[in-house]
């Protein structure tokens, strides 16, 4: 199979995986349901070998399932692990005048110290916390935004909500479009030769953008009242259904995990 490159970001490089995902044609209600599944049982059995179980073995499902290249995949895991490295920094470090904990150190003009069960709660946390990010990437991976809206809807969240979620996530990549070709001209009249020039051309562009934003939303709402808009946008989609094996495999998978947990007390 010929090897296909995809060089966006963030959201439109989740989406362009989501589309192309192994899971594709799986049912998208039971895609979320497992994905919560997942992350209620490793937050809530709290144990270090459930998370990591979970990690591993749903980032398999990711790179292989979901045919996400693992050099990709590490990418995207990149931004929730830094946030969640700075965080667990903050639980197992402390500041005192004083030295205590199990080890310091001398800052002149006061300590830098740690205690072991400080350490190992921070590590019990950001493994439980990298867990539940996994099983998210799971179900962002595998189903496309459209599906994910639909299942809401069914899940009788409020239209409203529903909605405008469908709109900024349609309007993301529109403003995403508008914003690189800005930022195109810019750089090719050299707006971002320096610093100082680089904020004044942030500045500038994020200025545009909001205008511009405010004067495509009034010509995108004109256009979908034209259309016979109603305040609910309609989709049509296709009937997944889920299968014996789906259900069995997931249940299985949540039962070894339990299982992990209960031998691990």
């Amino acid at each position: 199979m010929k090897e296909h490159k995809h060089h966006s970001h963030g959201v439109q490089t989740m989406d362009f995986y989501a589309y192309q995902s192994g899971l594709r044609q799986w049912n998208g209600g039971y895609k979320v349901l497992s994905a919560l599944l997942i992350l209620i049982l490793c937050i809530g059995l709290d144990d270090i070998w459930v998370s990591v179980t979970v990690i591993v073995t749903i980032g398999m499902l990711n790179v292989i399932g979901n045919r996400v290249p693992l050099r990709q995949y590490v990418e995207l895991m990149k931004i929730p692990i830094a946030f969640l490295i700075l965080g667990c920094i903050a639980i197992a470090f402390g500041i005192s005048t004083r030295p205590i904990g199990d080890y310091h150190f001398s800052l002149h003009w006061f300590y830098l110290y740690f205690m072991k069960a400080d350490i190992r709660k921070a590590v019990e946390l950001f493994l439980k916390a990298l867990g539940a990010v996994s099983a998210m990437y799971m179900m962002a991976l595998s189903t496309p935004a459209g599906e994910l809206i639909n299942v809401l809807r069914k899940a009788h969240v409020p239209k409203l909500m529903v909605e405008l979620m469908n709109m900024i996530y349609r309007f993301i990549f529109i403003l995403t479009d508008v914003q690189g070709r800005m930022k195109r001209a810019t750089v090719s009249r050299l707006g971002y030769v320096d610093f100082k020039t680089s904020c004044s051309s942030f500045g500038k562009i994020a200025g545009n953008l909001f205008i511009l934003s405010l004067k495509k939303a009034d010509t995108y709402y004109d256009a979908m009242v034209s259309r016979g808009y109603d305040g609910e946008i309609m989709f049509l989609e296709e009937e997944k259904k889920v299968t014996l094996v789906q259900i069995a495999g997931m249940a299985s998978y949540l039962l070894i995990l339990i299982l992990i947990w209960y031998i691990g007390r």
